[in-house]
């Protein structure tokens, strides 16, 4: 396979989550979001354990676009540290990917 990742984003609104899907679709960052309505969270910040209702992101992108992709995220999310990590496709359906990659050009 070549360069295209899954980009997974939380959120604590799914107004939120819309706002930066459409953003990172519309700017060409990600070639498709899902958006997961609620999961639920658990992790460790300032000082304790967390158990939030969050909304994720499924974003289908490309490497060369992830330094970008993550300060739009930045740029657009309520958090001081929201969760944007990549992680590398391995293997799928070449005509989506080759899509993946079409809609993610610079």
């Amino acid at each position: 396979m070549g360069d295209e990742i899954i980009v997974l984003i939380t959120t604590s609104t799914r107004d939120e989550a819309a706002k930066i899907g459409a953003a990172l679709v519309d700017e060409h960052l990600a070639a498709c979001v899902n958006i997961v309505p609620e999961v639920r969270s658990l992790f460790f910040w300032e000082g304790r354990i967390r158990d939030e209702r969050e909304t994720l992101l499924i974003c289908k992108s490309r490497l060369p676009r992830m330094e970008l992709l993550v300060a739009r995220v930045k740029s657009l999310h309520s958090s001081t540290v929201p969760e944007v990590i990549a992680l590398p496709i391995v293997a799928g359906s070449r005509d989506y990917l080759d899509w993946v990659k079409d809609a993610t050009k610079e």
